[in-house]
């Protein structure tokens, strides 16, 4: 099977969607099918290239078996629609042109976000008559409206109108909660052309570990009690909740906790300039790393921080972050709710407080410094939970089984 694949992100960049791309094709190119992926030069979030890439017109690497073709685009940095906007719609651009070329896919695969890059794999499989699988990671204008990053209501209009027709170009759509499948079914979306593939973790990799006590000294925590973050430090995450949280346990003279925020991201600068401005010495700033480093730096951690902003929206996102943090056996201090809420306090591995709550967070990370019996029952129970629903390689074999109906080849080997 020729697997065309549309990700605006893709490796070395180190965000869930960059990842999860990955993750699949790898494991589908392992199975056997010839997978290309058509991306951009690797420059989130600064939008600044990354060492060993240039701007070029076309390029062209394999990695794990995957045919990589990466096109030119405007780049922008993680912040601001306008600029941001014009590096989309470059993509959309360029993605297509590219995509009309080469052998003739049995089918295309297009994940959102970006938005455009979704509208990219509407054109190009329309324009080569091929049936389309659409992965929705982000609802639009949903998403952007719940960050404030759009008003303008004649384009928050436009995009909802080009929503609906993305969806009803797509033979079939994959999304990665059950909360999104629900929204998927309000717009218009039959049931039976929708599936749940969540987001999951490679459980080779991110297991647990002992605790990493040079790693501690080098990144400054020491024996302090440490809660870390590991992604994107974007405007849906909320991290202010943090700064606001280590003033409080600052006010308690609690000098033996700390904040370890490792990633980067549009709210990344000023983060860093308040907490310098308040003199929060208890939080401290990792940078970007990639995403093969991260199972080494929470192994330096004691609790791993999901968080993000209270949005009706963001009740039905179920974060990867979760994965990770519960696949190496720590305990998650979640600020969620409603799905991913339910989901971890019937997974028992959780101690959650509401979003955006910073009388709550410093609460739940006092109890949890305080309580090593609890953080052990809570990192066995995350790992469990993990390992029985969520581990990469049994979510890419499904996938790949709607891969491979969608693109009929199940239908033909019956007929």
């Amino acid at each position: 099977m020729r697997i065309l694949f549309f990700s605006h992100y893709f490796p070395p960049e180190g965000n869930a969607p960059a990842v999860r791309t990955h993750a699949h094709c790898s494991r589908w190119a392992a199975a056997g099918h010839d997978v290309t992926v058509i991306t951009c030069v690797p420059n989130h979030p600064r939008g600044v290239v990354y060492p060993g890439y240039t701007r070029r017109l076309r390029q062209v690497e394999t990695m794990d078996g995957i045919r990589v073709v990466r096109v030119p685009t405007h780049l922008a940095a993680n912040a601001g629609v306008v600029r941001r906007g014009a590096s989309w719609l470059s993509y959309l651009t360029t993605a297509v042109v590219s995509g009309l070329f080469g052998p003739r896919p049995d089918v295309v695969v297009a994940t959102s976000p970006q938005f455009f890059c979704g509208w990219a794999g509407v054109l190009v499989a329309t324009l080569r008559r091929r049936p389309l699988l659409l992965e929705i990671r982000d609802l639009w204008p949903a998403s952007i409206t719940a960050v404030g990053g759009l008003r303008n209501r004649g384009a928050l209009w436009l995009i909802a109108r080009l929503e609906r027709l993305m969806y009803r170009a797509a033979r079939h759509i994959v999304t990665v909660g059950e909360g999104y499948r629900l929204a998927l079914m309000e717009r218009g979306v039959e049931e039976a052309r929708c599936s749940v593939v969540t987001n999951g973790v490679d459980t080779a990799v991110f297991r647990p570990r002992r605790r990493d006590a040079r790693r501690r000294e080098r990144l400054g925590v020491g024996n302090r009690f440490t809660v870390a973050w590991c992604g994107t430090i974007g405007m849906a995450h909320g991290l202010d909740v943090v700064l606001r949280a280590a003033a409080r346990l600052n006010d308690r003279g609690r000098d033996d906790v700390a904040f370890l925020l490792a990633g980067d991201g549009a709210r990344l600068d000023a983060l860093r300039a308040e907490a310098a401005a308040r003199g929060l010495d208890n939080v401290i700033f990792a940078g970007q790393m990639d995403h093969g480093e991260i199972p080494d730096l929470l192994a330096a951690a004691d609790a791993f921080l999901v968080h993000l902003r209270a949005a009706p929206l963001f009740a039905t996102v179920l974060p990867s972050k979760i994965f990770e943090g519960a696949a190496m056996g720590l305990p998650l201090i979640a600020g969620l709710e409603g799905y991913p809420r339910r989901l971890v306090d019937e997974a028992g591995c959780a101690r959650c407080f509401a979003p955006e709550d910073d009388a709550g967070l410093a609460d739940a990370v006092l109890r949890l410094a305080a309580d090593p019996a609890l953080r052990r029952r809570l990192g066995a129970a995350g790992v469990a939970l993990v390992q029985r629903e969520f581990d990469r390689g049994p979510l890419a074999a499904r996938y790949l089984a709607i891969v491979e109906r969608t693109a009929g080849l199940k239908a033909a080997a019956h007929a």
